[in-house]
Formats: structure tokens, sequence, C-alpha cells
């Protein structure tokens, strides 16, 4: 695994765990744990996807290629769902707090990645055009 892709893999990975103790909790009856349901869609089914996306994005090199970018980002929207800012307000906020700001850190985390990839991405493609020009 090349350096420059683990700090997104292990916030990635983080985000798995985070949301395989959420619907562990929720299966077992454990509180704290996700409502059922929400007025969109059941929590399971969702947090099933978010996971997918997000071990989806780990196979496709989370920062190298644009479908890994792409999917690294929907699976940071998707977990943002469980731990985004709106936990704050959150009446179990005190019993859940540190997965969430775990949460918030590892999104944080794949987003600069992320961000920081495709930047480096269009640096290059600039530079060749560049390079074609005066060459």
């Amino acid at each position: 695994m090349p350096k420059h892709q683990r700090p997104v893999i292990a916030a990635l990975l983080a985000l798995i765990v985070l949301q395989l103790i959420m619907l562990s909790a929720l299966y077992a009856g454990v509180p704290p744990h996700p409502p059922v349901a929400t007025p969109l869609f059941g929590i399971a089914p969702f947090i099933g996807m978010s996971v997918a996306v997000a071990l989806a994005a780990l196979v496709m090199g989370p920062a190298d290629t644009s479908t890994g970018r792409i999917l690294s980002g929907l699976a940071v929207l998707c977990a943002l769902v469980s731990f985004g800012p709106q936990k704050y307000l959150d009446p179990q906020f005190a019993l859940i707090w540190p997965a969430v700001l775990t949460g918030q850190v590892a999104a944080l985390v794949v987003l600069a990645s992320v961000f920081g990839v495709i930047r480096a991405d269009q640096t290059d493609e600039v530079a060749r055009h560049a390079a074609q020009r005066a060459g």
C-alpha cells in the first residue's frame, strides 16, 4: 500500500467500523443505537449501502482513480448522515460523542485526501498541456 493512501484508507476503515458497530447495536438492541427507521428510509439498509460504498472506494483506490474519489466522497456523505454536525443537537449526544467526533475526523481526512489528489491531477494536466505547447 503506497504511503500516500494510508490516511484515506485508514479513515474509510474507521467509517466502516463505526457504521458496523452502529448496525450491530441496532440489531442487538443495545442503547444507544440508531432508530430503526427515518421518514425517508430504514436505517439498516442505509448503513449497509454506506458500508458497501466505502468498501468499493477502497477497492477502486480511494484517492487514485476518478471512480475511487467519487465513491470516497459518496461514502463521506453517507457517513455524515450518522456522524454529521446535526448530531450535536441529538438528545443522545452525551452517549454518542466519541463516534460522532471520530466519524467527523475520518470524513475530513477522506475529503482532504480526495481533494488533494484532484488538485494534484489538475496541476499535472496543466503542466502537461504547457509542455506540449512549449515543445
